[in-house]
């Protein structure tokens, strides 16, 4: 028996979940084929979303019209801005969830998108036709058919998890791994290589001293992720807690080595340098004597815990005796033992801009199959992968995305032109423009294109409108508003900046780094009747005011240098141009760009190994 789609998606995880919803939402008859309904989009890890260059990210969704946001807003916990000490640019919203409710509220959107079947089963072969993808095949023959496949099949394809010296297949902790597609992508040609990751042990809230460690409380001022969300699941926020390792639990630890899969060579894939395991940090940083740790509630409703900073692949035994070793967890209790993972990924370097492969047509790979890691690195190439597929389906212009226009641009370029060497995680660092690129100003870049492409409803542009049109008011009412010393000098006195002794323009006063705009203006506002007071948003709309205001300067000129950067950048070069023939490009050159095969000159100059001198040459055989 078979079925026929338009997309099919293999993978009900973060990036599943929002490939298959946004194909949906463009109009394609789209099947979500998962191993486990009950855990779609499981948090696999910890239960949180956000944080440095992932909030920026999950912003980014969430303008373009995808779900992330929406249900980490539906399931928050304890919402908090990270990086306030720093310039807007590195301001980084982050949310602490109920791992189960996030799930189902997952769940509940998808059951209810039009267009969008579920299938529970193990995908286990592509239908390939020559170079075309057409189907897929499930453990019991059941077929499907389609125009689009996408796999996102995240950490289990062939997943083996590692406790110690035992090892069992799987794709995560009670979850059986996905067998049959790495090998036949493999025999098509396709190189598939090996990842490893790993999470800590979950422990039990009720053996927690929480009075000998740090508490963390989430932010005062109410925030959600998405614009479309009107209030969130926070009741009372729930807080995090620090503590730290010290000598004691190094000890342990290190006499545990020779029993680590890590270290005797057991465990073959490369791990994350940015996020190693417990066991790697005390190695590698031995001069340190100590490592912070980070202790979050799963939910409301629980009382496990996740240690963040503490993965580990070591004996249960040598875990549990680690663990006593820390301030506040000296009765602990565990719920499951910490362990690693390895799985096959694919080198994205396979390929094209639009997440489809360069060897078959049709067949789209997104999420950690691609060599990622993290949950929002994982839905923002599911988001990508989807509108693609429909895209690709009608012969439409594809979805590409610029460095300068969005992290999830920046992200995909990186992966299909640089390739990966270690699970790949986003930072700001790896942003060219992050002034240009700031969470507050996501639904500017992206909800009129997202709603173009038919995922952003008109109820989130109007809201983008609604904002904008705010926005320019108070900067309007702040470059006509005349304050004298009389009015403004007191606040001026209070918050520490110098007076002044005649009439100046309220904006004058604004673009000082000590004053706050919401105070401001509501010290100067008076009788005046200005919209976004009344607006449940007021407080993002006053500091998206304010930052255009102060770093109008630096905004400026960072996009003069984009926008002549991107002229050159997007100087397109031949697909069939064979670069053994331009002998004058260095042999490493040559090697990687006829393998990558870049499709801009931009993309060219970004790949390794690929020196700006073999760009000029590029340029001058172009004719530039």
């Amino acid at each position: 028996m078979y079925f026929r789609y338009e997309v099919i998606v293999i993978g009900g995880g973060h990036a599943g979940c929002e490939a298959a919803h946004a194909a949906a939402r463009m109009g394609a008859k789209t099947l979500l084929i998962t191993m486990d309904m009950t855990k779609i989009a499981q948090m696999s890890c910890n239960p949180a979303m956000g944080g440095i260059a992932k909030g920026q990210i999950l912003r980014e969704i969430d303008a373009l019209g995808g779900i992330s946001g929406i249900v980490t807003d539906r399931s928050s916990i304890q919402f908090r801005m990270l990086n306030r000490s720093k310039g807007p640019a590195m301001w980084s919203p982050r949310a602490q969830c109920d791992r189960q409710r996030f799930t189902i509220e997952w769940r509940k959107i998808l059951e209810g998108t039009s267009n969008l079947h579920i299938w529970q089963e193990q995908a286990q072969k592509l239908i390939i036709d020559g170079d075309v993808a057409k189907g897929i095949e499930t453990v019991f023959g059941t077929k499907f058919y389609a125009k689009s496949i996408i796999l996102t099949n995240g950490t289990f394809l062939n997943g083996l998890m590692h406790v110690g010296f035992r090892r069992m297949k799987g794709g995560r902790s009670g979850d059986q791994s996905s067998t049959g597609l790495s090998d036949q992508l493999s025999e098509m040609g396709f190189l598939v290589e090996r990842m490893k990751t790993g999470t800590s042990a979950r422990i039990d809230g009720r053996s927690i001293d929480f009075s000998r460690m740090k508490e963390q409380r989430g932010d005062s001022e109410k925030r959600t992720f998405s614009y479309m969300s009107n209030e969130t699941y926070i009741k009372e926020q729930k807080s995090c807690f620090v503590t730290a390792t010290n000598s004691k639990v190094h000890e342990e630890i290190k006499k545990g080595l020779k029993y680590s899969p890590l270290f005797t060579g057991v465990i073959k894939g490369r791990g994350p340098r940015y996020c190693p395991s417990i066991e790697d940090k005390i190695v590698t940083f031995k001069e340190k004597e100590a490592h912070q740790l980070f202790i979050e509630p799963e939910g409301l409703e629980t009382v496990e815990y996740y240690i963040n900073g503490f993965a580990s692949s070591l004996p249960l035994e040598v875990q549990l005796k680690a663990l006593r070793k820390v301030k506040g967890l000296e009765n602990v209790e565990i719920f499951r033992p910490g362990y690693a993972i390895e799985y096959d990924f694919f080198q994205p370097t396979q390929l094209k801009h639009t997440l489809e492969t360069k060897k078959i047509r049709n067949l789209y790979f997104a999420g950690q199959i691609n060599g990622t890691t993290g949950y929002e690195e994982a839905a923002a190439q599911g988001l990508a992968a989807g509108i693609n597929a429909v895209l690709g389906i009608r012969k439409e212009k594809p979805f590409i995305m610029g460095r300068e226009e969005s992290y999830i641009g920046v992200l995909i370029d990186d992966l299909v032109t640089k390739g990966v060497d270690e699970p790949y995680r986003m930072f700001t660092s790896r942003a060219e423009y992050r002034i240009l690129l700031r969470q507050d100003n996501a639904d500017e870049r992206l909800t009129r294109i997202g709603y173009e492409l038919g995922i952003a409803s008109k109820e989130r542009l109007k809201k983008l409108e609604q904002k904008e049109r705010m926005v320019e008011e108070i900067i309007r009412f702040l470059g006509t508003k005349s304050l004298s010393p009389e009015v403004i000098n007191r606040f001026l006195q209070k918050v520490e900046t110098s007076t002044i002794v005649q009439k100046v323009k309220a904006v004058a006063i604004a673009v000082r780094p000590q004053v706050n705009m919401k105070e401001l203006l509501m010290m100067i506002s008076g009788s005046e009747k200005i919209e976004a007071f009344n607006s449940e948003r007021f407080d993002e709309i006053a500091e998206s005011a304010e930052i255009k205001i102060k770093y109008e300067g630096y905004i400026q000129r960072e996009k003069i240098v984009a926008d002549k950067i991107k002229r050159l950048g997007e100087l397109k070069i031949p697909s069939d141009l064979n670069y053994d023939e331009l002998v004058s490009i260095s042999t490493e050159g040559r090697q990687k760009l006829n393998r990558i095969k870049p499709s801009t000159i931009g993309q060219a100059g970004r790949i390794s190994g690929v020196s700006p001198s073999d760009v000029n040459i590029l340029l001058m055989y172009l004719g530039r």
